[in-house]
């Protein structure tokens, strides 16, 4: 067989090699069954599709239901249910009355999710943490939904962090982070659907979006989207994202991933679709433009002015972090002329007993200033920021005293580095680590010529990303009408509009004289 797959690779065929699934083709046929009305039947299949006994955290209950003189058996996962609601609502009313009654629904005191016949449905609900009642003689199960899994509990967000605005972020619970959106948006027409994305592990995306605001091209793209997904497992939302992206290789990320319910609930309102996983402490925004990833929340929270003068100090930072390490190659390897007479004598003077050319200074000081910030995350807590200060004071001075590197070098890294810091997304601030290296080399092969040219393709670039059918630069180009929220936000009263490049049901989200 791998013979075979390397001699179609080496004729350049694009056709992939098939390979058959080796699962039981009758628990496949089993699956697409309805259950019996034979207790000992369906007690029997149920205990071979899940390997009882030897699966021990599913757990069968035999008994007899006392008021209707018949056997039934239960079945659920102990690791995932709430076993007091099983054991005090379900197994002893049905053990312990003794009042004639034709119906289950009149015997337990749980409400009854749903019932069902098919078995491999009934599977999934089981292995989702439901609670499965089986009776004999019934040509159908009753679900109840008794699941109960552990977490951490609300708390707040690591990566977005805010000064002033609420704390709280999603956590693993999905529940949660629906009851969480929900307390933003007490509107009848919030909508939560969910949809199942992959084949063996089940994994449930839930879209949240209000029915009276969003496009219906939109929502219905999204879901064919997520609908021609043919894997068996998809455990994460960051793993979703990159299946959703146009362009899953492209440097500058196309959806905003983000921690914070608040911010969520303001994209909901204004026509955006919301993504939530089960396991996955954040949410998926759809579509993003630039200007969402270069936003933070805490501009909207601060008072108009100072939430400009902290717009202002990050798009400074943007180019600063973008261009600073570049300029200085350019400057010193092409363009002296560029440069004061006192500030060259001043440079030169610190590069004179340097022996590398300064692409290679900068290279070399870059990437240990990228050790230095990962080290810093990765080790634990307590000593992670201690490594960082005194990794950064002990390599920096260390290369300046041997002469590997200028001091100066020294001071535009720091500059650069510190100023990508203030980009919040993660995804965007990689973006811009990865693209300040492409400058740096284009500098020095070119000079400024060099950077100019990588600028000017990189917008192009950028104008032509997508996010489900909305422009990266949207509505700045091409042009749309919105409330104009980009590099500098008007007062609340002003922001009268939703983003026309969403094209809402409801454009008005605050009408005069309100």
């Amino acid at each position: 067989m791998r013979k075979k797959i390397t001699k179609l690779w080496k004729k350049g065929l694009n056709t992939e090699p098939e390979f058959k699934e080796q699962t039981n083709i009758e628990v496949i046929e089993l699956k697409k069954q309805d259950i019996s009305t034979s207790y000992d039947q369906n007690l029997a299949t149920f205990k071979s599709l899940f390997s009882v006994p030897d699966n021990i955290d599913v757990k069968v209950r035999e008994f007899t239901i006392t008021s209707l003189h018949r056997k039934g058996f239960i079945i659920y996962m102990s690791t995932m249910t709430d076993l007091q609601i099983i054991m005090e609502s379900i197994m002893e009313p049905l053990i312990d009355n003794e009042h004639p009654s034709d119906k289950i629904p009149n015997i337990v005191s749980y409400p009854i999710a749903s019932t069902n016949k098919n078995i491999g449905e009934i599977t999934e609900f089981i292995t989702s943490g439901n609670t499965a009642l089986f009776v004999e003689g019934d040509e159908q199960c009753y679900l109840f939904e008794t699941t109960q899994t552990s977490g951490r509990g609300i708390e707040k967000s690591d990566n977005e962090v805010i000064v002033k605005g609420a704390k709280e972020a999603f956590n693993e619970k999905v529940i949660d982070n629906i009851a969480l959106i929900r307390k933003k948006i007490k509107n009848e027409n919030l909508l939560v659907e969910t949809q199942t994305i992959s084949a063996r592990s089940r994994n449930n995306v839930f879209l949240v979006y209000q029915k009276d605001l969003v496009q219906e091209d939109l929502l219905k793209s999204i879901k064919d989207k997520l609908s021609s997904f043919h894997v068996d497992s998809m455990i994460d939302l960051s793993i979703l994202e990159q299946y959703l992206e146009e362009r899953p290789r492209s440097l500058f990320p196309t959806l905003l991933y983000t921690e914070r319910p608040d911010r969520a609930a303001a994209y909901i309102e204004e026509g955006h679709i919301v993504l939530l996983m089960e396991n996955s402490p954040a949410c998926l925004v759809l579509p993003a433009t630039f200007w969402a990833l270069f936003h933070s929340p805490e501009d909207h929270y601060l008072r108009t002015p100072y939430g400009n003068f902290i717009r202002f100090l990050r798009f400074l930072a943007l180019f600063v972090a973008v261009f600073t390490s570049s300029i200085y190659i350019a400057i010193t390897n092409f363009h002296v002329g560029m440069i004061p007479p006192d500030l060259l004598m001043a440079i030169a003077g610190t590069r004179e007993r340097v022996p590398f050319p300064s692409i290679i200074e900068v290279l070399m000081m870059e990437i240990a200033f990228e050790l230095i910030r990962e080290a810093g995350l990765r080790v634990p807590s307590p000593i992670g920021p201690t490594i960082g200060i005194v990794g950064a004071l002990i390599l920096g001075q260390a290369a300046v005293q041997a002469n590997i590197i200028s001091p100066i070098v020294i001071i535009v890294i720091a500059l650069s580095g510190l100023s990508s810091f203030i980009i919040s997304d993660l995804s965007m601030n990689f973006a811009i680590r990865i693209t300040r290296f492409l400058f740096i080399f284009s500098a020095g092969f070119m000079g400024i010529y060099g950077v100019t040219a990588l600028f000017i393709g990189g917008l192009y670039y950028l104008v032509s990303l997508k996010s489900f059918g909305t422009p990266y630069f949207a509505p700045m180009t091409p042009h749309s009408f919105s409330s104009k929220d980009l590099l500098i936000r008007h007062v609340p009263m002003k922001e009268r509009f939703r983003p026309g490049y969403l094209k809402p049901k409801d454009m008005v989200k605050q009408r005069k004289g309100s």
